[in-house]
């Protein structure tokens, strides 16, 4: 039978990456830009953390000398450097350099996976492990303790009680995003620079300041993705590759919920139950080509909606009219 209790867990840690990277996407995309390199950074955060938690936990020397906020402190702030750098990186390129977004957004992502791969196979090499990945148990036990109570709660605190704190801190960031893009004037000014950058430009919003800003931010929160997958997901296993098409779907993901980041975390648990659909439903004598088609489920249903959401045609259905275009003051 289909156990529920026990896949709504297993389908919420699954959204909580593809959540982070949408919520990037979308406040990336707000400003004009169209960061096709979130996969690689998620893939940079996801490393940055492993590198400060490998070399901190090899300083201490084993998980009871281990200070817990040091234990959280130095992944994140590992990480979130590291997916500063990859946001700096983009907007120098196509906001000061004027270079095409499509192109160096996927050459972000080439870029992130090897940087990534490199990185890790290096960390593997200097704990002279036999096999291809390396464990983090220690540092990943901070990562994913969730309230005592939620044990003692039955099938309540498994479905909304028994997650790790970047859970909970996803979902608060996915509304506080929501609140700002429409309810504040900073959000309204973000919403002037992606949809037509001339007109925002002669109202004096500085274009290249918001742009680098929602880039640099979103590329933060994509890289917490990146964090929540090996620390929490994975618990602290990295291994090179492993990440899969995360970060496609994050993507895909912010054109499903029609920009909307509030809208995100419901969207991206569907997305989860669907990603790992197959692991509960039986598949018979076929089951592995089952369990591909199964895999093709979010995708399919993000083209179902592009094609209901052209047909409606709605405004606010639609990108930023300024997405992926490239600004040019002496145009104005």
């Amino acid at each position: 039978m289909f156990d529920i209790v026990s896949f709504i867990p297993r389908a919420v840690m699954q959204s909580i990456p593809l959540l982070f990277g949408s919520i990037g996407e979308t406040l990336t995309e707000k400003s004009g830009n169209l960061n096709l390199g979130i996969p690689g950074v998620m893939y940079v955060g996801g490393i940055c953390g492993v590198i400060g938690a490998f070399f901190y936990e090899q300083s201490c020397g084993g998980a009871a000398n281990m200070n817990g906020f040091l234990a959280l402190a130095i992944p994140l702030l590992c990480c979130l450097l590291g997916s500063l750098v990859m946001g700096l990186l983009y907007c120098f390129l196509t906001v000061t350099l004027r270079a095409n977004q499509n192109v160096t957004g996927l050459a972000m992502t080439t870029f992130g996976v090897g940087f990534g791969n490199f990185f890790g196979g290096s960390l593997i090499k200097i704990s002279g492990l036999d096999v291809p990945s390396i464990a983090l148990s220690a540092t990943s036990g901070f990562f994913s303790r969730h309230l005592a109570i939620a044990d003692k709660l039955g099938w309540f605190g498994k479905i909304f009680l028994s997650y790790g704190f970047l859970a909970y801190l996803a979902i608060l960031i996915a509304f506080v995003s929501a609140y700002i893009l429409r309810r504040t004037r900073t959000g309204l000014q973000l919403r002037a620079v992606g949809e037509n950058p001339a007109t925002a430009d002669a109202a004096g919003i500085n274009i290249t300041r918001y742009k680098y800003l929602a880039t640099c931010l979103g590329c933060m929160i994509a890289g917490l993705g990146g964090l929540y997958y090996v620390m929490d997901y994975a618990c602290g296993i990295w291994s090179n590759d492993a990440f899969g098409d995360r970060g496609w779907l994050a993507i895909a993901l912010v054109i499903f919920t029609i920009w909307r980041p509030n809208v995100s975390v419901l969207a991206s648990i569907l997305f989860g139950g669907l990603y790992i659909l197959y692991l509960y439903i039986p598949t018979g004598t076929a089951g592995l080509a089952m369990k591909e088609l199964y895999k093709m489920l979010p995708y399919l249903v993000t083209i179902i909606v592009l094609i209901i959401s052209s047909m409606r045609n709605k405004r606010e259905n639609q990108p930023p009219a300024g997405l992926g275009l490239a600004y040019f003051r002496e145009d104005r």
